[in-house]
């Protein structure tokens, strides 16, 4: 009997060679995907907050007539589905009926043909220099739509307005992708203009 009692006691320390306690794993932690940051980022995207009302289905008057309720920035919109409930920072106290109104500049080095992917939950929409270029618009769940632009060298608007009606989930990702590329998160600091303003003029072609 002593020496069962002392073999579990040594099984238990895990003294004994080839033999280690069993030890639970401990649950990863969620991963929480941010829509901005309250720290201001010069050369990323801004995005104005709005409260909205519980009737609004899309974007059209989004800004016109609505009050800003703070700003947030970020450097790409890569929110993939998440549970509404992991808030919003900037947005204090509202889960569910704002929009954020992200809108930004980028640089193309690479005159050409690019691909965008916009998923959102619920509406969102893609502007690029003004013009529409995805429209993923109303209450929905997470939806991804596809649109092309063919962008010169230089300097370009970008403006993505975001909309959250009715709870449970949230997304918002952008990707983008040159000719014979692969999709990936659009980010302003890979799209960065060169840091003097007077070379933002794109050499014209000889």
């Amino acid at each position: 009997m002593k020496y069962r009692a002392l073999l579990s006691l040594l099984l238990l320390a895990g003294l004994i060679p080839g033999q280690a306690r069993a030890q639970e794993t401990p649950p990863e932690p969620e991963v929480v995907y941010a829509f901005g940051t309250t720290v201001v980022i010069p050369s990323g995207l801004q995005g104005v907050v709005y409260f909205i009302s519980h009737a609004a289905k899309n974007l059209a008057e989004l800004g016109r007539k609505d009050k800003p309720r703070g700003t947030v920035y970020t450097t790409s919109l890569n929110v993939p589905s998440q549970d509404y409930k992991l808030g919003f920072p900037g947005i204090a106290k509202r889960l569910e009926w704002f929009a954020i109104d992200y809108t930004g500049r980028f640089w193309i080095g690479k005159p050409g043909l690019y691909r965008w992917e916009l998923t959102s939950d619920d509406g969102a929409m893609l502007y690029v220099d003004d013009t529409l270029v995805i429209d993923n618009g109303g209450l929905h769940v997470p939806v991804t739509l596809h649109g092309t632009t063919e962008l010169s060298g230089g300097i370009h608007t970008i403006r993505v307005p975001y909309f959250q009606g009715l709870k449970f989930h949230v997304a918002l990702v952008l990707k983008i992708a040159g000719t014979g590329e692969d999709y990936r998160i659009f980010s302003t600091e890979e799209f960065k203009p060169p840091a003097d303003p007077t070379t933002w003029a794109f050499p014209e072609k000889k």
